[in-house]
């Protein structure tokens, strides 16, 4: 869209719908279909295709038969999604080892900018910190960590996915 705009920066709002037509057009990643097949059953003629459409790609004209048509690809796109969520998920965790701490475990925690923006003041400061004591387990991402008073958080905070973030100390 940059692209297009950076030509034409006074007549963007008459490009915008070229985009949205060239997008809603466009072939998923992850499901093999456009946007417009999956609300719409069929993807529009363009003037890229001349070739009249095959009967078989034709929406049914009765209104059951093309609510079931509809439905069932929704299926298909839901499947379809559900399989390459799988496969980004295998393959984001192929390396990672699943760990998880019980009560009076002792862990270093990494100071994150987001959880300890007073901890962080340059980024010559240590990442990590540590070793403090796990005091309980809520479930497997949530635990409850005995943290000083001077990190500018309660002394006994709750972190969800600190299992990501915390090592134990062996």
């Amino acid at each position: 869209m940059r692209a297009l705009i950076k030509a034409n920066s006074k007549v963007w709002d008459l490009i915008l719908p070229y985009v949205e037509f060239a997008y809603n057009k466009a072939l998923s990643k992850t499901i093999g279909l456009s946007p417009f097949k999956i609300v719409y059953g069929v993807d529009p003629l363009s003037t890229l295709n001349l070739i009249p459409r095959l009967m078989d790609e034709k929406p049914s004209v009765e209104v059951s038969k093309r609510v079931e048509e509809i439905k069932h690809l929704h299926e298909q796109v839901k499947l379809k999604i559900e399989k390459s969520n799988a496969s980004y998920k295998a393959h984001t965790n192929k390396h990672k080892r699943r760990v998880v701490f019980q009560p009076e475990d002792v862990v270093w925690i990494h100071l994150k900018k987001e959880w300890f923006p007073s901890k962080q003041k340059s980024k010559l400061m240590p990442r990590v910190s540590g070793p403090f004591d796990v005091l309980e387990r809520e479930n497997d991402n949530v635990y409850k960590v005995n943290l000083p008073r001077d990190y500018g958080v309660s002394a006994t905070s709750m972190w969800p996915n600190l299992a990501l973030t915390i090592k134990m100390i062996i």
